[in-house]
């Protein structure tokens, strides 16, 4: 028998994953021991949740979500969420162009995780845990 995930949990596994992947890691020469992992946050995490972008992003979703689930105009928070990543993308040593390009299912994925679980807004620390997984 296969055990049935929460849809939620797999999109912020899915979320996670994009997240985590980094051409800047992968183009670096391996010496010694290869890494157990490779990411955008140059294995610090912490760098993109605290990055005040991050914050104006889950604000901006906040908002999407004021008027409730069906209320969300998904293209406009698409829209708003890749101009946030554009800015946020020199702080990571990225173009924005390559950020947005990097991040562009995030949002959607992001809709449908409120969708099913509006608490992820309740905070900062639920939407961080919903975006990029399990800390």
């Amino acid at each position: 028998m296969i055990p049935s995930f929460p849809r939620s949990l797999v999109l912020a596994t899915a979320a996670f994953a994009v997240f985590a992947w980094t051409p800047a890691a992968l183009a670096q020469p391996q010496h010694g021991a290869p890494s157990s992992t490779a990411n955008l946050q140059g294995n610090d995490e912490a760098a993109w949740i605290n990055n005040p972008h991050m914050h104006a992003w889950f604000e901006l979703t906040r908002a999407a979500f004021a008027g409730g689930p069906a209320k969300v105009d998904a293209d406009a928070y698409e829209q708003k969420s890749f101009a946030i990543f554009s800015e946020f993308a020199p702080r990571m040593r990225m173009s924005p162009e390559g950020m947005v390009d990097h991040l562009k299912l995030i949002p959607r994925q992001v809709v449908q995780i409120v969708k099913e679980d509006p608490h992820v807004l309740d905070s900062y620390d639920n939407f961080v845990a919903a975006t990029f997984g399990p800390r």
